[in-house]
């Protein structure tokens, strides 16, 4: 494909001039058809400059999501990855690719979603230009009881990848969102296909959305004073590309071994949610005050209540008093 393959080229030369005639040249095809793409590219939001006499430029600033702009930082080339710029959802999109037979480690990224799904049925806002989505689809041999800790390595992951470009301190609320600044910027979602007599796993699916930065206008009224954005306002080089590749690579490292104990270390390090007043919540129920203790091995969370008994959370939600 022209577009694209224009675009590998500059990628290849980021930062530095390429005539139209090289382009032409070295991709067979006319200047015409350079000229298309240029134009394809930069409708798509790709910061391209041109000069007389010296050709096109790609900023590296150019904060697109692409393939080959994930691929350019990725580690595990082994990893299929799908960009799209709007769908529905990540994750019913590829639990429809995984019902069809799909391969484990194909991965759909999106500027923007539609449908965005959260846990317990909820919605999840991912507008476009201020969020990365993501879904990462798995085929492990581990019982269904397990899924827990692809989880954990799926928030542990993001923490760091956040923490390796930002230079911020992200923390994990049990279970699954992403804190910085005392701010959601991130939510995690697993779902699985299990076999109910066996109670193994058929395919796992990890989503993650983080939401970069706040988008233009602000956060919708009843999230504000609860979401926030993993990044300022100081420009990133191919933030999320970066990102991408980042959260898929140190996920691929941890999802083989997810009971790896540096993988649980991780995450308990980066509790925000031990040795805190916490809320328990239940459905149907008003929330329960209690203290966060200890983190269990199975990530089952120790609580004590306000009559001094204790109680081991395996899944549910919790609230923090921050």
């Amino acid at each position: 494909m022209t577009r694209d393959d224009v675009l590998k080229y500059l990628w290849k030369n980021a930062d530095d001039y390429v005539s139209g005639s090289e382009l032409a040249r070295k991709l067979c095809i006319s200047r015409t058809a350079v000229w298309k793409a240029i134009g394809q590219l930069r409708d798509e939001g790709y910061e391209i400059e041109s000069q007389p006499k010296r050709g096109y430029r790609l900023r590296s600033v150019s904060d697109v999501l692409s393939v080959d702009g994930i691929r350019r930082h990725l580690r595990h080339k082994e990893l299929q990855v799908q960009v799209y710029k709007t769908i529905s959802s990540t994750n019913t999109v590829l639990k429809g690719l995984a019902a069809e037979g799909a391969p484990a480690g194909l991965a759909l990224v999106a500027e923007e979603q539609t449908v965005g799904r959260g846990r317990m049925g909820r919605s999840f806002y991912s507008p476009p230009d201020s969020g990365l989505y993501l879904s990462l689809l798995l085929r492990p041999e581990m019982q269904a009881a397990d899924a827990t800790r692809l989880t954990a390595c799926a928030a542990v992951a993001v923490v760091e990848a956040i923490e390796a470009l930002s230079g911020r301190e992200a923390q994990i609320k049990w279970v699954n969102d992403i804190f910085v600044g005392g701010r959601k910027v991130c939510g995690i979602l697993t779902e699985a296909s299990v076999d109910c007599e066996s109670g193994m796993m058929h395919y796992v699916i990890v989503g993650i959305g983080v939401n970069t930065h706040v988008p233009d206008g602000d956060f919708p009224e009843e999230l504000r004073g609860i979401a926030g954005a993993a990044f300022g306002s100081e420009p990133v080089p191919e933030l999320r590309c970066r990102l991408a590749a980042e959260i898929l690579d140190r996920l691929s490292d941890y999802a083989p071994n997810p009971s790896a104990p540096e993988i649980f270390e991780g995450y308990r390090r980066r509790s925000l949610v031990l040795g805190r007043e916490i809320n328990i919540l239940s459905p149907g129920r008003e929330p329960e005050p209690a203290t966060a203790l200890e983190l269990g091995e199975d990530y089952s969370l120790l609580a004590r209540l306000p009559d001094g008994s204790t109680r081991r959370l395996n899944s549910g939600e919790v609230s923090v008093k921050i």
